[in-house]
């Protein structure tokens, strides 16, 4: 099915949909590795990902040397050895096997200091490959409804959305709504957009509300991920559970 521009493809469970998208994915970096040498990938930490990384951290045929990866969100306030950083997820379900280096923000900074910052590292050359997930309100990253559509920024603080935050807990991530950070550093929309290719992963019924919104509804800032249908090349690999039309 194509939504506008958005390629959507529905697969029976998130095994399912984690070795399509990283078959797809790693034929990407393969071919931008051998075009211009190197590539360069934004990465999302969440358990609707961990299929994806899982089978993508061990495809053949990538030279993980020639690769730069980013965060595309984290939190604001978390010390470095906190086990819910994203960066220590990634580290334990993807660059474990895959031999590459994550950059990402301090959690401990001066959040503003560390925005601009982060913000030149991504902004110092093109993306080639975004790999996201969809929130249950229909974030991208941690753009919140309503999202800015338009800004000129690389990366912006955030406050979380209520929701955003009793998702972390709901997926296992946090204790309790109060141990959840209610800030975190996130790339805009607009430079997740200005990426060559976009996958993006989506399982379970949680996220059926968000997934409708995207695909059925106007693109609209009050559902951020409906701008991933204006892109030429992004991919949504959704699960039966996900899937509205299912």
């Amino acid at each position: 099915m194509i939504v506008d521009k958005l390629e959507v493809e529905t697969l029976p469970d998130p095994a399912a949909v984690g070795a399509a998208a990283a078959a797809a994915a790693a034929e990407s970096l393969r071919r931008i590795i051998q075009a211009q040498g190197s590539a360069r990938l934004v990465l999302a930490a969440a358990p609707s990902q961990q299929h994806t990384l899982a089978a993508l951290s061990v495809a053949e045929g990538i030279d993980w040397s020639r690769v730069e990866a980013f965060h595309m969100d984290e939190y604001v306030g978390l010390p470095a050895a906190a086990e819910q950083r994203f960066g220590r997820w990634l580290s334990r379900h993807f660059t474990a096997p895959a031999p590459l280096t994550v950059i990402d923000p301090e959690g401990g900074a001066d959040p503003a200091t560390e925005a601009a910052r982060y913000a030149a590292l991504v902004a110092a050359a093109p993306i080639d490959i975004v790999l996201a997930g969809i929130g249950v309100n229909g974030h991208l990253a941690f753009n919140e409804p309503p999202a800015d559509f338009t800004t000129t920024d690389v990366v912006q603080v955030v406050a979380l959305d209520e929701t955003s935050r009793r998702q972390q807990v709901d997926e296992g991530l946090f204790a309790s709504l109060d141990d959840v950070p209610t800030h975190a550093w996130t790339l805009t929309v607009p430079c997740l957009l200005s990426a060559r290719e976009i996958f993006c992963m989506v399982s379970g019924p949680a996220k059926q509300d968000a997934v409708r919104r995207t695909l059925h509804g106007p693109v609209d800032p009050d559902v951020p991920a409906s701008a991933l249908r204006t892109h030429p090349r992004a991919r949504l690999y959704l699960d039966q559970e996900a899937s509205p039309d299912e």
